[in-house]
């Protein structure tokens, strides 16, 4: 009756175990205290999707996470002030967002303990058969999951014991199987066998120092003299951001800033940092500042899972997953009907990566089920309804209606197998898809179980021999993430110019 395929996300936790670290200012996320034989521990958390995804959104509370040293005393908490973080794992196939930074002191630990809250699920029903009576078959429905008394996890056995030690990288995966922990009456169950795993992180090279994902937030404050910001996420956490002349500013408007440094940042504007790493004092520095939006304005994004035409006006359908804002009235995992005007403007989202030729997004015609898009949100078009689906009972997602002037396309993340690949035109075929646009939607044709992945001399490659090009082999699970553009025509597959590419070594997806 059921059809809920496998998804996998983990969290990457690295331990940035630096010395000489001084006090720090402050009691927020990233600014707790710290003294010598203190070092700062970061939470990152990243995504492995799963086969034929039929999951268009699944998001869960991270309350607590904490070490329990060997020496018997107080466990040490990898949350600082304990603020609950909710992630959306499902944007998280290619990508990696940062949880968090905490001080903990060196020696040895037993065990890592987790606790999560709230799984929040939408999914588009795929199955032979309506679920529970009340999702019936190709529609899209959520699910307030129970969880069933295993909301708390410990890990003791190998990796554990560990030993956290003054300069020498540190960290974990942890593996989140969700075709085993959502359970035949729908409830969540974190421990179940292979539901949740752990696997300690081979050091990264000091070449090649860790990537800690990025944090979507509001600027609080800008100090130009020192080069640093303060940014505070949609759930509270509060981070201390440092800027140096390798720090790139993508995307800022002219009318906002063309200087391409801190001096474009103001209170108020909605970013996106990808943190570097974290420095000695707990400080993250960032890779790259891109601009979302300004003071006062109001943007969603969402991946389109339908489109139609009403009165002449092109209107999507879209699953929330990004709100920077944390606008009550845009729920993630919310169904929004969003109707464009007839004088939208078009763009893509390139943060400084130069698109292929002929791969276009500038008309309603380019539009593509399986998009990331974000849209500004017209000031007073916004409707929502209020049917809060129940605890453990299926029922549409919360619905919503707004209109648009403004549509960018973002990056996508797609997986699957290798099943060829063209070296004249740097391309391989991406297929046995895994993203939800190839699984269950009414659309047929066989094109549509593959995709094209376009790669160029930008493209960067993760866990290959070597990274690059001539690392991909036909057969390998690869996630992918980069821009998706709709087929050149009905018989031919979508195009998705890749920005990063990444080996699924262990085949699980």
């Amino acid at each position: 009756m059921r059809k809920v395929t496998s998804c996998l996300f983990f969290f990457t936790m690295i331990l940035l175990l630096l010395a000489g670290c001084r006090q720090m200012p402050g009691n927020s996320a990233s600014e707790s205290s710290s003294s010598v034989g203190t070092v700062p521990v970061s939470l990152t958390m990243t995504d492995q999707p799963p086969n034929g995804v039929t999951v268009l959104f699944f998001q869960v509370s991270i309350t607590s996470a904490s070490l329990t040293p060997a020496s018997g005393s107080a466990n040490v908490s990898l949350l600082n002030n304990n603020t609950p973080i909710q992630v959306d794992v499902t944007q998280l196939q290619a990508l990696s967002a940062f949880l968090s930074t905490a001080n903990v002191p060196a020696g040895t630990y037993n065990r890592l303990s987790l606790t999560f809250a709230d799984p929040q699920l939408v999914i588009f029903n795929a199955s032979d058969q309506a679920i529970a009576s009340t999702c019936a078959l190709n529609t899209v429905c959520q699910l307030t999951p129970t969880i069933d008394n295993s909301a708390m996890l410990a890990f003791s056995s190998t990796p554990f014991p560990v030993t956290v030690a003054t300069n020498t990288p540190l960290g974990f995966l942890i593996d989140f199987h969700l075709n085993n922990v959502i359970q035949p009456d729908l409830s969540v169950n974190l421990g179940v066998s292979n539901g949740v795993t752990v696997a300690e992180l081979p050091s990264a090279a000091p070449s090649r120092p860790p990537q800690l994902g990025f944090l979507i937030g509001a600027v609080q404050s800008v100090n130009n003299s020192q080069n640093q910001f303060t940014l505070q996420t949609a759930d509270g956490r509060t981070f201390t951001i440092d800027s140096n002349g390798s720090t790139t500013y993508d995307d800022f408007p002219v009318s906002v800033c063309a200087a391409g440094s801190i001096s474009c940042l103001a209170a108020g504007q909605i970013v996106q940092v990808h943190a570097a790493s974290v420095e000695t004092d707990g400080t993250l520095l960032a890779a790259q500042v891109s601009y979302l939006q300004a003071a006062g304005a109001q943007i969603v994004e969402g991946n389109i899972v339908g489109l139609s035409t009403s009165n002449g006006a092109t209107v999507m359908k879209l699953i929330l997953h990004r709100d920077p804002s944390n606008n009550s009235g845009l729920p993630l995992g919310g169904e929004a009907s969003v109707t464009i005007s007839g004088s939208a403007t078009f763009s893509v989202d390139a943060n400084g990566f130069t698109i292929p030729p002929g791969l276009n997004f500038t008309a309603t015609s380019d539009l593509f089920v399986g998009q990331e898009v974000q849209v500004n949100v017209v000031a007073g078009s916004l409707n929502t309804s209020s049917n809060p689906t129940n605890a453990g009972a299926w029922g549409p997602p919360r619905l919503l209606s707004f209109s648009t002037d403004s549509v960018e396309l973002e990056p996508s993340q797609v997986t699957g197998a290798i099943t060829a690949i063209s070296s004249s035109s740097s391309s391989f075929t991406l297929g046995n898809y895994a993203s939800l646009f190839f699984t269950g939607w009414p659309f047929g044709g066989s094109n549509l179980a593959q995709v094209n992945v376009q790669t160029t001399a930008q493209t960067t490659y993760q866990g290959f021999n070597p990274d690059s090009f001539s690392g991909l082999t036909a057969n390998s699970m690869v996630s992918v993430s980069g821009w998706l553009f709709p087929p050149a025509s009905s018989t031919a597959p979508p195009t998705l110019a890749a920005e990063t590419v990444t080996l699924r070594s262990n085949g699980l997806f």
